[in-house]
């Protein structure tokens, strides 16, 4: 009967500490995230065959610690039930370049960041929406971990033609 009690117990009680556990975990250090679509190309899901799964590190964007080149995850300022993944091409204060924004440069303001898919053309980003607030950032995608023949660290880069106009920096060719 002794037994019983125990296992009663245990049955009441993992459920209930994982529920708690579970939120505090994914929200601080991150969790694996499916990427969809063609717009981090080829970066991203680099062929129509393979969907890339990465993990998104909430902890390294809790204080906003974001640089140029890195992949971020944030809410869609269009769709708010929607999350995206793009990369960072400008900071505060950053001139840059548009692609088919509203105007040709645009100022990145205090508190937010422009961000662009790889594969421009086929993205939904600054470009279409502007500069994103950086309390949509929900985490940074730190490395893919699916399918195991991609497996590796995203290392922050920034292509020489999206570097910010007022800044010379040391960027991939």
């Amino acid at each position: 009967m002794e037994i019983f009690f125990i296992l009663r117990k245990i049955l009441i009680g993992v459920p209930i500490g994982f529920a708690l556990v579970k939120p505090f975990v994914l929200d601080t250090f991150g969790y694996i995230a499916r990427v969809d679509g063609v717009s981090m190309q080829p970066t991203l899901n680099p062929d129509s065959k393979t969907t890339d799964y990465v993990f998104l590190n909430h902890w390294s964007v809790r204080h906003y610690n974001i640089h140029r080149g890195d992949i971020i995850s944030f809410t869609s300022p269009k769709s708010p039930n929607r999350f995206l993944i793009k990369r960072v091409v400008g900071l505060a204060g950053d001139v840059v370049s548009t692609i088919g924004y509203k105007t040709s440069v645009s100022q990145v303001p205090d508190g937010h960041c422009w961000v662009e898919g790889d594969n421009t053309g086929y993205s939904m980003d600054s470009n279409s929406f502007g500069p994103v607030a950086l309390g949509l950032i929900t985490g940074k995608a730190t490395c893919i971990v699916w399918p195991p023949s991609r497996w590796q660290y995203l290392i922050p880069f920034l292509p020489s033609h999206r570097a910010p106009l007022n800044l010379s920096l040391p960027v991939a060719a």
